[in-house]
């Protein structure tokens, strides 16, 4: 038996597996940043003291470097982020809030140095998948998906909240983003968009 290293990143790896497998565009899903929105919530919540079940935020984008947080619709029982801080007497810090996001996205990094490898992590994301579709339960997660005309956007997979059933991605969910979170959404497009075109596809 032979070991293969599985390497970033897997919206391109979702892209080959849509585009070699004939599958439709639907039935094609990457894990994502499923763990990264999930840990993004956590620490949100640790921060504001609230359970982060009650925390509503997304990281979308390409899985890792150019991934993006939406801040802009970040929100605690249906209270948008500022407004939340505002009723806390706490101010907005942008700092504060770009170390959350930074212990999210090189968690994984951080992890496989300490013990070598994130099987834990990614393991409990592909379950909640596939309870999602098991259970026709029809849940918003940001998988990787193939886009079509998202933001003036196609042919690539990125992550982006779907509503997810048995039927696969039902649906995509076209959020509205600030300036700096197209930006950076564009980033990752271009970042995956190149690594597809070196391997002709």
């Amino acid at each position: 038996m032979h070991s293969v290293d599985c390497y970033e990143p897997p919206d391109v790896m979702t892209y080959v597996a849509l585009k070699m497998s004939g599958f439709s565009e639907t039935k094609v899903i990457g894990s994502g940043t499923v763990l990264d929105t999930a840990r993004l919530r956590f620490l949100l919540g640790e921060y504001l003291g609230v359970d982060s079940r009650n925390v509503h935020s997304y990281i979308i984008g390409e899985h890792g470097d150019n991934e993006v947080p939406l801040w802009s619709l970040a929100n605690v029982a249906g209270v948008r982020l500022e407004e939340y801080l505002r009723l806390l007497n706490m101010p907005y810090q942008e700092s504060v809030f770009d170390k959350l996001f930074v212990g999210v996205r090189d968690a994984g990094a951080e992890i496989i140095r300490r013990k070598g490898r994130t099987n834990w992590g990614i393991g409990l994301t592909l379950t909640r998948i596939v309870e999602s579709i098991v259970r026709n339960e029809n849940s918003v997660l940001t998988v990787s998906c193939f886009l079509q005309n998202y933001h003036g956007i196609g042919d690539v997979c990125l992550s982006v909240p779907a509503v997810v059933n048995r039927d696969g991605v039902k649906r995509i969910i076209d959020l509205p983003l600030s300036k700096k979170e197209e930006e950076g959404f564009q980033k990752s497009v271009d970042a995956v968009k190149e690594i597809i075109k070196s391997l002709g596809l």
